[in-house]
């Protein structure tokens, strides 16, 4: 190419880079403003709807009297203690869990997957398990426990732990096999194999399965303490359930959703870190965990 085929062609890519920036920068405007709109709309047709008396505000509730609920949470804390210390119990438990339960699941998927005798060993037991309700689980490891935090953690990891294992097991079966022929023949111990190429190869997977996981550990220790607990957000939705009060329970809800985006934010840090090699996904994907 010429020099002036160069120079001509430079201010081209900058000038696309810049309308790609915009437009990229103009989309990201549009979602926000979608959100804040979606939130307008839902809220204050609630807030109109219980303020006319159209439904009626002892059991639906409405947004100010959750406002309300909150703010004297903050001040006067629950019925069990400071507010901080329930959202506290609660997400402890929830770390935990998905900690062992995302451990376990790829442990075991990497294991089975790796080894087909042991998948098709332990295949109707792990079916058997997945099918169980799992507020059955949850009543179990309470009997089993006691009603402190670790029956709260074993329900969420048995939660995360299936959502991980099935894609972990997944990742492992869909590596290349060519990929690990050729390793093997250079020399490599399947140990070696396993850890340069057959679990970088099943990290798109797992790391697509902690974002669901990650909601999982969450609902494993709520429905925990919603079964039986001395503290966490589940023995509030509880107690505000049982004396029908309706702003309490969305109150308690509230506080789990900014929760569960927190985490899921923290996550996608966490994504982006560990998947650097790959090329980044385009802004129009829509992903509903974007």
């Amino acid at each position: 190419m010429s020099n002036q085929s160069m120079a001509l062609a430079a201010p081209i890519d900058e000038s696309t880079g810049i309308q790609v920036r915009a437009q990229a920068r103009r989309r990201r405007m549009l979602v926000h403003a979608g959100r804040v709109a979606a939130a307008v709309i839902v809220l204050g047709g609630w807030q109109l709807l219980s303020a006319e008396k159209i439904i009626d505000p002892f059991f639906f509730g409405s947004p100010v009297g959750i406002v309300l609920r909150l703010v004297d949470w903050m001040r006067n804390g629950t019925a069990y203690g400071s507010l901080w210390l329930q959202v506290w119990i609660t997400l402890e438990e929830s770390l935990l869990g998905f900690i062992v339960g995302v451990a376990g699941g790829v442990f075991m998927g990497v294991l089975l997957g790796e080894i087909p005798y042991l998948a098709d060993v332990f295949n109707p037991y792990i079916k058997v398990v997945n099918a169980l309700p799992r507020i059955v689980l949850g009543s179990v490891f309470v009997m089993w426990l006691g009603l402190g935090m670790p029956s709260k953690v074993m329900l969420a990891a048995v939660l995360v732990f299936f959502v991980v294992f099935f894609n972990a097991f997944q990742g492992v079966r869909s590596v290349d096999r060519n990929y690990v022929s050729n390793v093997r023949i250079l020399g490599a111990s399947r140990l070696q194999v396993v850890r340069h190429v057959v679990f970088p190869s099943a990290m798109t997977w797992i790391i697509a399965s902690l974002h669901v996981a990650l909601g999982f550990a969450i609902i494993g220790a709520i429905v925990g303490e919603f079964l039986g607990a001395q503290k966490g957000l589940g023995l509030v939705i509880s107690t505000a359930q049982n004396t029908f009060d309706a702003n309490g329970v969305f109150a308690a809800m509230f506080i789990i959703g900014a929760l569960a985006l927190s985490a899921e934010a923290l996550m996608e840090v966490l994504e982006r870190r560990l998947l650097r090699w790959q090329p980044p996904r385009s802004s129009g994907d829509g992903a509903l965990g974007g």
